[in-house]
C-alpha cells in the first residue's frame, strides 16, 4: 500500500529532455507514485516545463485517468483522416480516456503544467512511443516502467 500527502515541491522528479526533436521541445519531469503489477495499475505525475514543454509522441495503450493539478495540458491528437484534434485542459479538469488512445503530442502551457495520471493496463502495457520514422515504435509496460524507476533510469527510451 502506498499512502502519503502529495507535496509537489518534495516529489522525486526525473527530468527528460531531448534536443534531437526540432519540431517540438521535449522537456518534462515525471514521478512514480504507486503501482500494482497484479492489477495492472500505475499512478504517476507528469510535469511539463514552462514555454510549452512536451513529452514524447505516444499513445496510451492503458485506460487513463488524467487530472490537471496545476497549469495547463494541451493535446494534439492525430485522427485517421489526418486532421489534428486539439484539446485544452486547465487546472481542475478531469478526463477518462479508454484504452488504445490515438497517437498524440502533449505539452503544458506558457507556464507549464502538472497532471496526475492513473492508468489501468490489464495486459501490463502502458504506452506506445513513436520515433521519427513511420515504422519506429515501441511499447513500455508497467514492469519496465517500475524497473527503470528503481534503477534510476528514464522510462520509455528506445534502446
Amino acid at each position: 500500500m502506498h499512502q502519503f500527502t502529495l507535496n509537489l515541491d518534495s516529489v522525486d522528479w526525473r527530468r527528460v529532455t531531448d534536443s534531437t526533436h526540432h519540431d517540438f521541445k521535449i522537456d518534462f519531469e515525471y514521478s512514480l507514485l504507486g503501482f500494482d503489477l497484479e492489477a495492472g495499475r500505475l499512478d504517476m505525475l507528469l510535469r511539463y516545463a514552462a514555454d510549452k514543454g512536451h513529452c514524447r509522441r505516444h499513445r496510451h495503450v492503458a485506460s487513463t485517468m488524467t487530472f490537471v493539478l496545476d497549469g495547463e495540458q494541451h493535446l494534439e491528437e492525430s485522427q485517421e483522416d489526418g486532421v489534428i484534434k486539439r484539446v485544452l485542459r486547465r487546472k481542475g479538469d478531469y478526463a477518462l480516456s479508454p484504452a488504445d488512445a490515438k497517437p498524440h503530442r502533449e505539452h503544458g502551457g506558457e507556464s507549464g503544467g502538472t497532471v496526475l495520471l492513473s492508468m489501468l493496463a490489464p495486459d501490463g502495457v502502458l504506452f506506445e512511443y513513436f520515433g521519427p520514422e513511420p515504422d519506429d515504435s515501441w511499447t513500455v509496460s508497467i514492469a519496465e516502467f517500475v524497473k527503470s524507476w528503481d534503477s534510476g533510469e528514464i522510462y520509455g527510451l528506445n534502446a
